[in-house]
């Protein structure tokens, strides 16, 4: 694939309960959904992955959440900009989202 084909995300009816769940049961992919909980990041800014990780297992934590619905991975300049779909993941099972990640927040208190 060319870096600047847009990638392909599944429509807000298309996503599902159980890509969602699988996509959020992995500790570094939720660890990237909590940090885009407060906006937008560049693929190459996001702490969450951290800089020892390979650059496919980054790449896979994204597509995993890409294909999923979690997330937007859209070409921004020379990276890819992140952007969490939490309106999709709301419209498609409230509250889901908010609680899986204050969960989360609270187990790391």
């Amino acid at each position: 694939m060319v870096a600047n084909e847009k990638l392909p995300h599944p429509d807000r009816e298309d996503i599902e309960l159980t890509s969602v769940l699988f996509a959020l049961s992995d500790e570094a992919r939720l660890a990237l959904v909590q940090q885009l909980r407060s906006g937008p990041l560049d693929m190459v800014d996001c702490s969450a992955l951290g800089p020892d990780v390979p650059k496919s297992t980054r790449s896979h934590q994204v597509k995993v959440l890409r294909e999923a619905g979690v997330i937007i991975s859209e070409l921004h300049g020379r990276n890819r900009r992140l952007t969490l779909r939490r309106d999709d993941i709301d419209a498609r099972f409230p509250g889901l989202l908010e609680s899986v990640l204050q969960a989360e927040s609270a187990l790391q208190e």
